[in-house]
């Protein structure tokens, strides 16, 4: 019998890193939190609670949100304090950037090598612009 003096279950740091990855995954897929809600049978509210860390994602409901992602449930989760985990978490933090996705998934259309050399070495001079009229 759970213990009536005990805290209801709120959502965890570890809730809000699987929120932020749900997120990032489902945007670098295309789909709007309304198409992911369909597909696993919840409201996009809910998506939109799970992707705040407001809600927690039930082990069940996170297997639906995986296979519909098309990646293993492990991706949703820290993988220790290696180096290849730290580098996985700072994907996902560039991923949560506002248009960091768009960006990229125009980036990959281009399938001229030299067009997306060039493309890559705009963003980079609009990058040092910036940092050069910051300092």
């Amino acid at each position: 019998m759970d213990d009536p003096s005990a805290s209801p279950k709120q959502a965890t740091k570890d809730d809000v890193i699987v929120g932020l990855r749900i997120q990032a995954l489902r945007k670098s897929k295309g789909l709007s939190q309304t198409a992911l809600g369909v597909a696993i049978g919840v409201s996009f509210q809910q998506i939109q609670k799970y992707e705040n860390g407001m809600n927690r994602v039930g082990a069940g409901r996170l297997g639906d949100i995986a296979r519909v992602l098309g990646v293993p449930v492990s991706v949703f989760f820290e993988e220790g304090e290696n180096a290849a985990a730290k580098e996985k978490t700072e994907a996902f933090d560039f991923l949560r950037v506002p248009g960091a996705v768009d960006l990229l998934n125009a980036f990959i259309t281009i399938e001229d090598d030299q067009l997306r050399r060039e493309v890559l070495a705009l963003v980079r001079s609009a990058a040092r612009m910036e940092q050069d009229l910051g300092t």
